[in-house]
């Protein structure tokens, strides 16, 4: 039976894992579904049509699955995803989707959202990334897997970063960022290749040469984005490590960081 301190407020309708614990003055709401192994910190709110996967770590005073911050939202049954292994560090806020969207944010697995992150309405996270203090999306944004956002960055609705990218503590990204790429500034600009993080996941030195000759192409070479798509999905057919920057590129969005 789940562990649940004797002041918190688990409505008898939630669906908890036999060894879930919910610390002092937490609540969980009637929809909240919680995985195996998860803990729920002191004084944590947890409501809405919400999951959580297993072994997730929920810090003292979390918000997750409350009503989006959207005046379009009329208290439809729109939903929160989140998967396993993930920490959710203090006063952190994810919200419900939109059902003009989506109808759910999901995020992934294994991420780290420290403290006062905001993951507004219908954000889609991957996995394996890291939000640093006060990271803030706006709705709609998607942000990819090994994505590191820094302290006090913030995110412009229906943006998307590409997965392994990292932006600089204090940046706004306004438009769109390619995979692999570091950003910063306001608005964010291009300052080369996350190098040091692909290293560190076990990115051999070939493929560091191959991501940095294809950001040479897409921004140092005066090419037209069309020009620079073209070329790297050709070059994509030998060095399969950049075909999701070319997938990434072939999407509509915002715009790319330029």
């Amino acid at each position: 039976m789940a562990r649940i301190h004797p002041s918190a407020l688990v409505d008898p309708r939630a669906e908890l894992a036999a060894d879930v614990e919910v610390g002092p003055f937490a609540v969980v709401g009637p929809e909240v579904l919680v995985g195996a192994g998860t803990t729920i910190g002191a004084h944590a709110y947890v409501t809405g049509r919400t999951t959580l996967g297993e072994r997730n770590r929920i810090y003292p005073f979390a918000t997750i699955g409350d009503a989006p911050q959207d005046r379009k939202h009329g208290g439809e049954p729109t939903a929160t995803a989140i998967g396993s292994d993930n920490v959710i560090r203090e006063y952190a806020s994810i919200h419900a989707g939109t059902a003009q969207d989506r109808g759910v944010t999901t995020i992934g697995n294994g991420n780290w959202l420290l403290a006062y992150t905001h993951i507004a309405h219908d954000c889609v996270v991957g996995n394996n990334t890291t939000f640093s203090n006060n990271a803030q999306l706006a709705g709609h944004v998607v942000i990819e897997d090994w994505v590191t956002m820094g302290g006090f960055t913030g995110v412009h609705q229906f943006c998307r970063v590409g997965a392994h990218a990292m932006i600089a503590a204090g940046s706004i990204v306004l438009q769109d960022v390619p995979p692999f790429v570091t950003a910063s500034g306001y608005p964010a600009k291009p300052h080369g290749t996350n190098n040091e993080g692909l290293r560190r996941r076990g990115f051999t030195g070939e493929d560091i040469l191959a991501v940095r000759r294809a950001y040479k192409t897409l921004y140092r070479e005066n090419r037209s984005l069309e020009e620079a798509r073209s070329e790297l999905a050709a070059r994509a057919a030998e060095s399969p490590l950049l075909a999701p920057l070319v997938a990434f590129l072939d999407r509509a969005g915002r715009g790319i960081i330029r």
